[in-house]
């Protein structure tokens, strides 16, 4: 038995040196077959590893990024134009104001009686006045202006930041930061912590439509853009 194990092993381990001797090329396609499943199984496992997800921006980087471009805008202001410094900073206004909502809170409760088409309009004003007010606020800001941090609040996240004057003054300056969707909108600024732009609004609002009514707001949204636009371009 011990013999006949031996012819048969021998006989196998023939079999397979003849086979190697005799097809070497089948030999070589099957282990180097074997050697590119066992690369692309690397491969694959390599793929499916995950990578660090990248932290969502916050309030305080969409704030940064209006401060950037402000200053930026400043920078320019003479090369740009007017009219240049209007369109560099009109898409940033709009991708970082909730404009929106803070015409709607800065109408009160007038807002509710007014029509969807009325509605649009102090939207549109309200957002000339917006446009127009930020390369004013440029004007004033001759270094840079930090992020100093951020806190949640009860409407979304608080961010504090400061901007230093031409004449060397520091401004506190709060953003109050809505959440939509994966940004961060300004939905209300606070100067020196206390001053609320939308209250602000609100109480001028208020003595308007008591004499003027909806139209008459409008049209003193629209006659505030104009002069706004008018200082500003004497300002460079």
């Amino acid at each position: 038995m011990r013999g006949n194990d031996r012819l048969q092993q021998s006989a196998w381990a023939t079999t397979i040196d003849a086979n190697r001797s005799t097809k070497p090329c089948e030999v070589d396609r099957i282990e180097n077959a074997g050697v590119e499943a066992a690369t692309l199984a690397a491969v694959l496992g390599l793929a499916m590893v995950p990578y660090p997800a990248r932290a969502a921006p916050g309030g305080g980087d969409t704030v940064q990024g209006l401060y950037d471009a402000l200053l930026s805008t400043m920078k320019n202001g003479r090369t740009l134009g007017q009219s240049g410094r209007f369109t560099r900073l009109e898409p940033v206004i709009r991708r970082t104001f909730d404009i929106p909502s803070m015409a709607r809170l800065a109408v009160g409760s007038s807002w509710a009686t007014l029509s969807e088409a009325q509605r649009q309009q102090v939207t549109e004003s309200f957002g000339r006045i917006s446009r127009r007010s930020m390369p004013t606020v440029s004007i004033a800001m001759r270094t840079e202006a930090p992020v100093t941090g951020e806190q949640p609040a009860a409407a979304g996240v608080m961010v504090h930041s400061q901007i230093v004057k031409a004449n060397g003054e520091p401004v506190n300056v709060d953003y109050m930061m809505r959440r939509n969707g994966n940004t961060w909108l300004i939905s209300d600024i606070y100067l020196d912590g206390a001053i609320s732009e939308v209250a602000t609004r609100r109480s001028e609002f208020a003595a308007i439509l008591k004499s003027q009514g909806i139209d008459g707001l409008i049209a003193a949204l629209n006659r505030k853009a104009d002069i706004l636009t008018g200082t500003t371009a004497r300002s460079f």
